[in-house]
Protein backbone atom coordinates (compact mmCIF):
# COMPACT_ATOMS: atom_id res chain seq x y z
CA UNK A 1 0.00 0.00 0.00
CA UNK A 2 1.13 3.15 -0.35
CA UNK A 3 0.41 6.80 1.99
CA UNK A 4 -1.36 8.46 -1.46
CA UNK A 5 -4.58 7.30 -1.29
CA UNK A 6 -6.03 5.25 -4.42
CA UNK A 7 19.84 3.80 15.34
CA UNK A 8 54.43 -7.23 43.26
CA UNK A 9 54.72 -3.99 40.35
CA UNK A 10 53.31 -6.31 37.50
CA UNK A 11 50.38 -7.09 39.42
CA UNK A 12 49.57 -3.80 40.60
CA UNK A 13 50.18 -2.82 36.86
CA UNK A 14 47.64 -5.79 35.61
CA UNK A 15 45.29 -4.60 38.28
CA UNK A 16 45.81 -0.82 36.93
CA UNK A 17 45.06 -1.76 33.40
CA UNK A 18 41.96 -4.03 34.39
CA UNK A 19 40.71 -1.34 36.55
CA UNK A 20 41.19 1.34 33.31
CA UNK A 21 39.82 -1.32 30.80
CA UNK A 22 36.66 -1.40 33.07
CA UNK A 23 36.02 1.98 33.07
CA UNK A 24 36.39 2.85 29.75
CA UNK A 25 34.45 -0.05 28.41
CA UNK A 26 31.97 1.61 31.13
CA UNK A 27 32.31 4.76 29.48
CA UNK A 28 31.44 3.18 26.50
CA UNK A 29 28.59 1.20 27.93
CA UNK A 30 26.85 4.64 28.71
CA UNK A 31 27.80 6.55 25.65
CA UNK A 32 25.85 3.71 23.87
CA UNK A 33 22.76 4.10 26.03
CA UNK A 34 22.90 7.80 25.91
CA UNK A 35 21.88 7.13 22.11
CA UNK A 36 18.70 5.48 22.76
CA UNK A 37 16.14 7.98 21.82
CA UNK A 38 14.04 8.52 25.38
CA UNK A 39 17.14 10.31 26.68
CA UNK A 40 18.64 13.19 25.76
CA UNK A 41 18.87 15.30 22.88
CA UNK A 42 21.89 15.72 21.00
CA UNK A 43 22.35 19.63 21.23
CA UNK A 44 24.26 22.51 19.39
CA UNK A 45 25.46 25.98 20.28
CA UNK A 46 22.62 28.01 18.02
CA UNK A 47 24.68 30.77 15.82
CA UNK A 48 22.32 33.39 17.96
CA UNK A 49 20.10 33.64 20.76
CA UNK A 50 16.70 31.53 19.34
CA UNK A 51 14.24 34.19 21.20
CA UNK A 52 15.72 36.56 18.57
CA UNK A 53 15.37 34.15 15.59
CA UNK A 54 11.77 33.26 16.97
CA UNK A 55 11.25 36.99 16.56
CA UNK A 56 12.68 36.98 13.27
CA UNK A 57 11.33 34.26 11.52
CA UNK A 58 7.89 35.47 12.92
CA UNK A 59 8.16 38.41 11.44
CA UNK A 60 8.99 36.42 7.80
CA UNK A 61 6.91 35.25 5.25
CA UNK A 62 7.06 31.79 3.30
CA UNK A 63 8.66 31.59 -0.04
CA UNK A 64 5.50 32.56 -2.45
CA UNK A 65 4.26 29.60 -4.49
CA UNK A 66 2.19 28.49 -7.23
CA UNK A 67 0.08 25.27 -8.38
CA UNK A 68 -2.82 23.75 -8.16
CA UNK A 69 -2.47 22.60 -4.18
CA UNK A 70 -5.09 20.49 -2.56
CA UNK A 71 -6.67 21.98 0.31
CA UNK A 72 -4.48 21.21 3.73
CA UNK A 73 -6.63 18.29 5.90
CA UNK A 74 -4.29 18.08 8.79
CA UNK A 75 -5.54 15.27 11.08
CA UNK A 76 -3.98 13.96 14.57
CA UNK A 77 -2.63 10.37 14.20
CA UNK A 78 -2.79 9.40 17.91
CA UNK A 79 -7.26 10.27 17.49
CA UNK A 80 -6.87 7.98 14.68
CA UNK A 81 -5.12 5.16 16.59
CA UNK A 82 -4.59 5.65 20.04
CA UNK A 83 -1.48 3.07 20.71
CA UNK A 84 0.47 5.63 18.60
CA UNK A 85 2.50 7.55 21.19
CA UNK A 86 4.02 11.12 20.93
CA UNK A 87 7.28 12.04 22.66
CA UNK A 88 6.84 15.70 20.95
CA UNK A 89 10.92 17.49 21.82
CA UNK A 90 10.17 21.18 20.54
CA UNK A 91 7.56 21.27 23.35
CA UNK A 92 10.03 21.17 25.60
CA UNK A 93 13.55 21.58 25.93
CA UNK A 94 15.15 18.37 25.47
CA UNK A 95 15.70 19.29 21.83
CA UNK A 96 19.18 20.30 19.98
CA UNK A 97 18.65 23.99 20.41
CA UNK A 98 17.83 23.12 24.70
CA UNK A 99 14.63 25.53 23.82
CA UNK A 100 11.01 25.35 24.40
CA UNK A 101 9.82 26.15 20.55
CA UNK A 102 6.05 24.80 20.47
CA UNK A 103 3.45 25.84 22.57
CA UNK A 104 1.63 23.27 22.42
CA UNK A 105 2.85 18.60 22.65
CA UNK A 106 0.67 18.49 18.99
CA UNK A 107 1.10 16.46 16.47
CA UNK A 108 -0.77 16.59 12.82
CA UNK A 109 -0.35 14.53 9.37
CA UNK A 110 -2.49 15.34 6.10
CA UNK A 111 -5.24 12.84 6.13
CA UNK A 112 -3.16 10.65 3.23
CA UNK A 113 -0.21 10.66 5.73
CA UNK A 114 -1.71 9.92 8.78
CA UNK A 115 -4.05 6.90 7.69
CA UNK A 116 -0.88 5.33 6.48
CA UNK A 117 1.10 5.95 9.68
CA UNK A 118 -1.76 3.89 11.01
CA UNK A 119 -1.04 1.00 8.83
CA UNK A 120 2.88 1.03 9.43
CA UNK A 121 2.01 0.73 13.20
CA UNK A 122 -0.69 -2.13 12.67
CA UNK A 123 1.77 -4.03 10.69
CA UNK A 124 4.76 -3.00 13.84
CA UNK A 125 2.07 -4.03 16.17
CA UNK A 126 2.28 -7.81 14.90
CA UNK A 127 6.24 -7.47 16.01
CA UNK A 128 5.33 -6.05 19.55
CA UNK A 129 6.13 -2.73 18.64
CA UNK A 130 4.36 0.55 17.75
CA UNK A 131 5.17 4.52 16.50
CA UNK A 132 6.28 7.13 18.53
CA UNK A 133 5.95 10.50 17.05
CA UNK A 134 8.74 13.05 17.75
CA UNK A 135 7.62 15.91 15.11
CA UNK A 136 5.29 15.99 12.31
CA UNK A 137 3.44 19.51 10.52
CA UNK A 138 5.92 22.24 11.33
CA UNK A 139 5.03 25.60 11.00
CA UNK A 140 7.15 27.12 8.36
CA UNK A 141 8.64 29.68 11.02
CA UNK A 142 10.15 27.04 13.06
CA UNK A 143 11.94 25.61 9.63
CA UNK A 144 13.12 29.51 9.26
CA UNK A 145 14.73 29.29 13.60
CA UNK A 146 16.13 25.86 12.55
CA UNK A 147 18.33 27.20 9.71
CA UNK A 148 19.32 30.39 11.11
CA UNK A 149 20.16 28.75 14.46
CA UNK A 150 22.21 26.15 12.84
CA UNK A 151 26.07 26.30 12.21
CA UNK A 152 26.71 25.80 8.44
CA UNK A 153 28.87 22.36 9.03
CA UNK A 154 25.28 20.95 10.31
CA UNK A 155 23.16 22.44 7.56
CA UNK A 156 22.62 18.96 6.09
CA UNK A 157 20.35 18.27 8.95
CA UNK A 158 18.10 21.16 8.60
CA UNK A 159 15.81 22.67 5.90
CA UNK A 160 16.04 25.77 4.03
CA UNK A 161 13.29 27.78 5.02
CA UNK A 162 13.66 29.15 0.96
CA UNK A 163 12.36 25.85 0.18
CA UNK A 164 10.17 24.61 2.50
CA UNK A 165 10.31 21.77 4.39
CA UNK A 166 7.75 18.37 3.82
CA UNK A 167 7.31 19.12 7.39
CA UNK A 168 5.80 22.76 6.84
CA UNK A 169 3.25 20.61 4.20
CA UNK A 170 1.82 17.98 6.69
CA UNK A 171 4.00 15.14 4.54
CA UNK A 172 6.89 14.23 6.97
CA UNK A 173 6.87 12.71 10.00
CA UNK A 174 10.04 12.18 12.97
CA UNK A 175 9.61 8.91 14.60
CA UNK A 176 10.79 5.90 16.30
CA UNK A 177 9.81 2.73 17.84
CA UNK A 178 8.75 1.86 21.14
CA UNK A 179 8.27 -1.76 22.84
CA UNK A 180 4.50 -2.60 23.11
CA UNK A 181 4.33 -4.77 26.71
CA UNK A 182 6.51 -1.53 28.36
CA UNK A 183 5.98 1.55 26.54
CA UNK A 184 9.84 2.56 26.07
CA UNK A 185 11.61 4.10 23.11
CA UNK A 186 14.14 1.20 21.20
CA UNK A 187 17.65 1.68 21.25
CA UNK A 188 18.95 2.97 17.68
CA UNK A 189 21.88 4.13 16.15
CA UNK A 190 22.14 7.08 17.31
CA UNK A 191 19.49 9.54 19.36
CA UNK A 192 16.85 11.96 17.84
CA UNK A 193 17.99 15.03 16.02
CA UNK A 194 21.73 14.10 16.37
CA UNK A 195 24.05 15.88 13.69
CA UNK A 196 26.68 12.99 13.08
CA UNK A 197 26.87 10.31 10.48
CA UNK A 198 25.42 8.11 13.13
CA UNK A 199 22.20 9.36 12.24
CA UNK A 200 22.30 8.46 8.59
CA UNK A 201 19.49 5.98 7.53
CA UNK A 202 22.64 3.81 6.09
CA UNK A 203 24.94 3.73 9.02
CA UNK A 204 26.74 0.80 9.29
CA UNK A 205 28.05 0.98 12.86
CA UNK A 206 26.22 0.79 16.46
CA UNK A 207 24.95 -2.65 17.83
CA UNK A 208 23.37 -5.03 15.32
CA UNK A 209 20.04 -4.73 17.88
CA UNK A 210 20.12 -1.01 17.04
CA UNK A 211 20.47 -1.37 13.28
CA UNK A 212 17.48 -4.10 13.26
CA UNK A 213 15.30 -1.93 14.81
CA UNK A 214 15.99 0.99 12.66
CA UNK A 215 15.76 -1.22 9.61
CA UNK A 216 12.50 -2.50 10.86
CA UNK A 217 11.10 0.98 11.07
CA UNK A 218 12.13 1.66 8.15
CA UNK A 219 10.16 -1.93 6.57
CA UNK A 220 7.30 -0.59 8.15
CA UNK A 221 7.35 2.45 6.83
CA UNK A 222 8.64 2.21 3.13
CA UNK A 223 5.85 -0.28 2.70
CA UNK A 224 3.05 2.22 3.40
CA UNK A 225 5.00 4.33 0.61
CA UNK A 226 6.78 6.61 2.83
CA UNK A 227 10.04 7.64 2.03
CA UNK A 228 13.40 7.94 4.45
CA UNK A 229 15.81 11.06 4.73
CA UNK A 230 18.83 9.31 3.55
CA UNK A 231 20.70 11.26 6.90
CA UNK A 232 18.28 10.68 9.56
CA UNK A 233 16.76 7.38 10.34
CA UNK A 234 13.80 8.92 11.89
CA UNK A 235 12.25 11.26 9.39
CA UNK A 236 10.40 10.27 6.72
CA UNK A 237 8.17 12.00 4.02
CA UNK A 238 5.04 10.61 2.63
CA UNK A 239 4.72 10.65 -1.23
CA UNK A 240 2.26 13.41 -2.50
CA UNK A 241 4.04 16.00 -0.61
CA UNK A 242 4.07 18.37 -3.76
CA UNK A 243 0.54 18.15 -4.11
CA UNK A 244 0.16 20.23 -0.72
CA UNK A 245 1.24 23.94 0.22
CA UNK A 246 3.58 25.18 2.61
CA UNK A 247 2.11 26.13 5.80
CA UNK A 248 2.82 28.21 8.72
CA UNK A 249 0.26 28.24 11.02
CA UNK A 250 1.12 27.79 14.20
CA UNK A 251 -0.73 24.66 16.16
CA UNK A 252 -2.74 27.10 18.77
CA UNK A 253 -3.79 28.39 15.42
CA UNK A 254 -5.44 25.58 13.57
CA UNK A 255 -9.20 24.56 14.19
CA UNK A 256 -10.28 22.57 16.60
CA UNK A 257 -12.11 20.76 14.53
CA UNK A 258 -8.78 19.24 12.76
CA UNK A 259 -8.50 16.56 16.07
CA UNK A 260 -12.26 15.66 15.53
CA UNK A 261 -12.61 12.08 13.58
Amino acid sequence: MACWPPEGQGRAAGVLLMWLGLNLLLAGQTASADTNPSRQSFRIQPVEPVALLEQRALAASPPAESGDFLPPDLVDPTQLHAGILLDIRYATTNNFLATRIYRQARAFLQRPAAEALVRAHQRLQRHGYGLLLYDAYRPWYVTRIFWDATPAQHKVFVADPQQGSRHNRGCAVDLTLYDLASGQALDMPSGYDEFSERAHADYSGGSETQRRHRDLLRQAMEAEGFTVYPEEWWHYDCQGWQRYPIMNLRFEELDPSVTKQ
